[in-house]
């Protein structure tokens, strides 16, 4: 695409071609018309509008949040794809409620301490979406959140999106007094947050909050064992009791009442050789 117009339609060019049968003032009409063509074809490409992020950290800097439709106003652009592209260069962020129809810049925000910012009933989350956000908090929660509890922290409505978490296997939920509460995947996680809502449940009980208190100090195996030991204290039930106190499966609760029982217990190792995840090695091409 090198060199102006009338270096392509010089005659030894093959854009002059057509023209060279022809003569006089019909071969000179048609040359003008070529080159007013290839002129204007190559105009339009030369004289594409130039956009600026400048506009739109201005507007936000001014009014801290914004919808598309006044980025678009402020950028100049019909495109919403125009927009998208100068905030990529901008430290931007997406609120996590109205559908995610407003934008601000994480220099202007100050975030509490769940990572939370709200600007006229807008919010948005260092973490990001909705889903983002409520697996984050839910995993950091010291005893897990119900639904009206994780609500009233993020202000909006939680129940589909946690229902999504679940599904998709990002969070675990188990029903505890007629609701569910929603606790980490992770099941030494996921154990601790039910032992302390146990607790936080029942304080009137003095002797099970101490027994999920100091259940919630041990690893692996004293928890199996220790669950097993208060198994063996309640006689016939006991292993269904200590797995709903616990939060642990009742067949994890005979297994340790078993080892205890038989003295099987290692006394170095929290697994046994071979137990727990594979590790994850990277496949090699033979050659």
């Amino acid at each position: 695409m090198g060199g102006s117009v009338e270096a392509d339609l010089r005659p030894d060019n093959t854009l002059w071609q057509p023209f060279l049968p022809m003569k006089g003032i019909l071969r000179s009409k048609c040359w003008n018309n070529a080159r007013q063509n290839l002129s204007g074809r190559y105009s339009n490409i030369m004289n594409c509008t130039r956009f600026t992020a400048q506009p739109l950290q201005e507007l936000l800097q001014s009014t801290k949040i914004a919808t598309l439709p006044q980025l678009k106003t402020a950028l100049g652009a019909t495109a919403d794809l125009t927009v998208f592209r100068k905030l990529a260069t901008l430290p931007y962020r997406t609120s996590y409620s109205h559908r995610g129809a407003y934008y601000t810049l994480d220099t202007l925000v100050l975030y509490d301490e769940h990572g939370l910012w709200s600007c006229r009933d807008v919010h948005f989350s260092r973490h990001g979406t909705l889903l983002d956000t409520a697996a984050v908090l839910v995993a950091k929660a010291p005893a897990g959140y119900f639904t009206d509890e994780l609500e009233a922290v993020v202000h909006v409505a939680v129940k589909d999106a946690l229902r999504q978490l679940v599904k998709r296997g990002r969070l675990h939920r188990q029903e505890l007094d007629g609701r569910y509460l929603y606790c980490a995947v992770e099941r030494g996680r996921r154990q601790e947050q039910w032992a302390a809502r146990q607790a936080q449940q029942r304080p009137e009980d003095g002797l099970q909050a101490a027994i999920v208190l100091f259940y919630s100090l041990l690893d692996e195996q004293q928890r199996r064992l220790y669950a097993g030991l208060e198994s063996l204290e309640w006689g016939h039930g006991g292993d269904q009791r200590m797995g709903h106190l616990l939060g642990l499966d009742p067949g994890t609760v005979a297994r340790g009442r078993l080892e205890l029982l038989s003295g099987q217990v290692l006394q170095e190792r929290v697994r046994r050789v071979g137990g727990g995840r594979p590790r994850a090695e990277k496949k090699r091409l033979k050659s």
